[in-house]
């Protein structure tokens, strides 16, 4: 069972904390000789390529890449009323959220004559990755998709894996989701492979490359993004789910085993730790792990995910001591459940998204609370931000100097480009106000 660490007395430093924190170990550099080979046998050798990859690893056969109309349109038709109702809600709340996200541009005049504009452009065209496994992601269509669309992307390619139980074909929950969206531009391949088509583009297909791939996968799909980068931008390269929770006496140890469980049926590798000023609620949240883990769907993966090194129950000797592991471990999601709850988060600095009181759950993010599941994850919170309309957009700066500003600024241009050893940058400006 989930393992305890206890912290009571000792003052560790932020170095400390960081080799304190427990972590799953993903391997992404182990992957990435593998999908080097994936990636260059794609750009190299096309649909063939692809199709021996779906053969190889999601043992079907594609014969067709890309997905008809029909099917999506039949797909959304078939969808369950309850899963239909509860996509079109998280698509409305997301794009509420994410419209907040779209930056204002900017005028800035910083002398008389002289403007520099600072607007945001969209990417042409996106690229969205869903993956198939060990669960059915619709919702992270919605969390990719839309807010590229609120960026204003006016092109977006979703791939997925095929599926053996559907015959080769797109889980039709996830063609479904992309149906709501609009997406009418769907491929079946996975993997890594899937991730250099989209980087590369497939012309014998149709696939054209995008500028932008996002969304979560293996360490292969993880590592053939690293490889990626640079051609095209990416969201991050994701690892196993997370959940850390900080709790103190007050909080109930049934609603903290659930939410526990509830990231740890994700993976075998996903993160479950408690963070507690409590020993007795660390021992209440034990006990019921040990009832409700058997009763759990995936019982098996949940122990295998609580048993591992990246799970654990931590004691501190206060909220304060709390919030200093948290900050060090940077979790993708963590969840505040204390008396003071406002005055612990005041204090958190690093968490991809904070999930404050009783009643707002992890679970409530990863589908219907309208912010985005696409997190970071293996403490990378600590740098960077989750999944967002930013994500799809550039900020462009536009200059403009009429001649008195130009040349206001001319000497002390030249004298710059002259101690810099590259004195026609400055004549490129005496050019312009005639001077020797």
């Amino acid at each position: 069972m989930i393992q305890t660490t206890d912290l009571r007395g000792l003052k560790p430093t932020h170095a400390d904390l960081l080799g304190l924190v427990p972590r799953s170990h993903v391997d992404v550099a182990a992957a990435s000789g593998a999908a080097a080979q994936i990636v260059q046998a794609v750009r190299e050798r096309g649909a063939d390529a692809l199709r021996d990859q779906a053969e190889r690893f999601d043992g079907v056969r594609t014969d067709v890449f890309r997905v008809e109309a029909a099917a999506i349109a039949r797909a959304v038709d078939e969808l369950d009323p309850l899963v239909k109702e509860a996509l079109v809600e998280s698509i409305a709340r997301v794009t509420e959220a994410s419209r907040a996200q779209v930056p204002e541009g900017s005028v800035t005049v910083p002398a008389p004559g002289a403007l520099i504009e600072q607007r945001w452009q969209p990417v042409a065209r996106a690229g969205v990755y869903v993956p198939g496994g060990k669960a059915v992601y619709p919702s992270s269509v919605v969390m990719n998709v839309v807010p590229a669309l609120v960026a204003g992307v006016g092109s977006v390619a979703l791939v997925s894996p095929g599926q053996r139980d559907f015959g080769g074909a797109v889980h039709p929950v996830i063609l479904g989701a992309a149906g709501l969206l609009g997406v009418d531009e769907v491929y079946v391949m996975g993997g890594a492979g899937a991730i250099a088509a989209l980087a590369y583009g497939v012309p014998e297909i149709g696939l054209e490359p995008v500028q932008v791939i996002t969304g979560p996968g293996n360490n292969y799909v993880a590592a053939a993004k690293q490889l990626v980068r640079g051609r095209v931008g990416i969201d991050a390269v994701a690892g196993a789910t997370e959940i850390l929770v900080i709790a103190d006496d007050s909080a109930d140890p049934t609603l903290v085993a659930v939410d526990l469980i509830s990231q740890a049926e994700h993976d075998e590798e996903a993160a479950a730790v408690l963070v507690t000023t409590s020993a007795e609620l660390a021992d209440r949240v034990r006990d019921e792990l040990v009832r409700l883990v058997p009763q759990t769907l995936s019982a098996t993966r949940v122990q295998t995910a609580l048993d591992g090194r990246q799970s654990a129950l931590v004691l501190v000797d206060d909220l304060a001591a709390a919030v200093d592991f948290s900050n060090a471990y940077g979790p993708e999601h963590l969840e505040i459940q204390t008396r003071d709850d406002e005055g612990v988060l005041a204090g958190v600095t690093s968490a991809g998204a904070v999930f404050v009181g009783p009643s707002t759950p992890v679970s409530l993010g990863d589908y219907l609370a309208g912010s985005n599941h696409v997190l970071p994850t293996g403490g990378q919170s600590r740098f960077s931000s989750g999944l967002g309309a930013y994500t799809f957009l550039r900020p462009q700066q536009i200059v403009r100097y009429d001649h008195d500003a130009l040349a206001e600024v001319a000497d002390r241009l030249v004298a710059l480009s002259r101690a810099e050893l590259l004195p026609a940058h400055g004549e490129a400006v005496a050019a312009r106000l005639h001077k020797p």
